[in-house]
């Protein structure tokens, strides 16, 4: 029998991970790990997504004790600050979560004995990459310090010895609705620009490419990830994941958003200075060693998703860049409200008397 721990179960992905593991595995044995950063922001949802879960616990990944993987087969390691703008504004913090605290955990589960484990990267490693789809053994170019977190951690990953089979998912980037949704993604933006004000302004000429993957294509990957065997991709993997037709230049998704709202009309700024953020991926490897785990979400299905559930959470905010809906405005919200401190530990966490 499966046993899974989901560690930053509680974000935007999380929920439809383990709805996605209850649903294959009914018999599976599924825990979650959240610090609850995000756990109060719940968008449309009509049941708790931790429902599926036999526990819940909470904690700061940082400070996993000893012991605690043990009796995993596996373990899914979401936890992350996840995005360019957060990275930004808490560097080292992004660094001791998204990268040290990953790979702490990593040698904790092979010492514990855990079979697989799976690491949610990012193919924004790739940077600006011009030229052919960027395939697995390219090179790098992390322009940010979400995405050197992110390739910090493969590394350190491909070094652990032992028997545990390693999966670092290089996702492309994530959309689509979720029981926590994020605003702060460029397909949910565009989605939620068009139904708030009719109007989506692209502040790049429109040319940058990006992969997108749904989140619910996103959790289909996760569960190919934590059986994978050794023998189909190696013990140690990094792999892009996605799909070859959800390669997208910014312009035809703002174009495609329009077109699912009439009335929407479309701003390009022409001038603008070449976007850092720029690449197109190849994914043949993950259609060759998870077949029975492709994509299933076209661009369509995500926009009509997004605008199916921002219509059930009766959503018309024109200013929803100053809300909860975005990941970096809650951190700052917590900070400057004296329940984080600047590390992003719980301020009433700290022993009595720490300052």
């Amino acid at each position: 029998m499966m046993k899974i721990l989901i560690i930053g179960n509680m974000g935007y992905v999380g929920p439809a991970v383990v709805k996605e593991l209850a649903r294959r595995h009914p018999d599976a044995i599924l825990h979650g790990l959240d610090n609850a950063y995000f756990a109060h922001c719940l968008t449309g949802a009509q049941t708790l997504p931790e429902r599926h879960l036999e526990k819940q616990f909470f904690g700061d990944v940082r400070k996993i004790p000893e012991g605690m993987l043990e009796g995993y087969t596996a373990v899914v390691q979401l936890a992350a600050i996840s995005n360019d703008p957060m990275g930004s504004r808490f560097a080292e913090v992004t660094r001791e979560i998204n990268q040290e605290a990953t790979v702490r955990i990593a040698r904790q589960a092979a010492a514990e004995g855990v079979k697989n484990f799976v690491f949610a990267s990012s193919c924004s490693v790739y940077g600006v990459a011009s030229g052919d789809p960027r395939k697995e053994d390219d090179a790098l170019s992390p322009m940010t310090d979400y995405a050197k977190s992110k390739i910090g951690s493969e590394e350190a990953l491909a070094g652990i010895e032992g028997d545990m089979v390693i999966t670092s998912l290089r996702f492309s980037t994530a959309c689509g609705m979720s029981d926590r949704l994020r605003l702060d993604l460029v397909l949910n933006d565009f989605v939620a620009c068009a139904l708030s004000q009719k109007k989506i302004t692209v502040l790049s000429d429109g040319t940058p490419w990006r992969p997108l993957i749904d989140v619910s294509d996103m959790a289909r990957a996760i569960d190919w990830a934590v059986q994978r065997d050794a023998a189909n991709g190696g013990r140690i993997l990094s792999i892009n994941t996605g799909s070859n037709q959800r390669n997208h230049q910014v312009r035809d998704l703002a174009n495609a958003v329009a077109a699912a709202v009439p009335g929407t009309s479309v701003s390009i700024n022409e001038a603008a200075a070449v976007d850092s953020r720029s690449y197109k991926v190849d994914f043949s490897l993950y259609e060759d060693l998870a077949p029975n785990h492709q994509p299933q979400m076209t661009l369509q299905d995500s926009i009509q998703g997004l605008i199916e559930g921002l219509g059930r959470m009766n959503f018309q905010d024109a200013d929803f860049r100053g809300s909860s809906l975005m990941r970096l405005h809650v951190l700052q919200g917590h900070v400057d409200e004296g329940r984080l401190t600047d590390t992003l530990t719980w301020a009433d966490d700290r022993p009595s008397g720490a300052s």
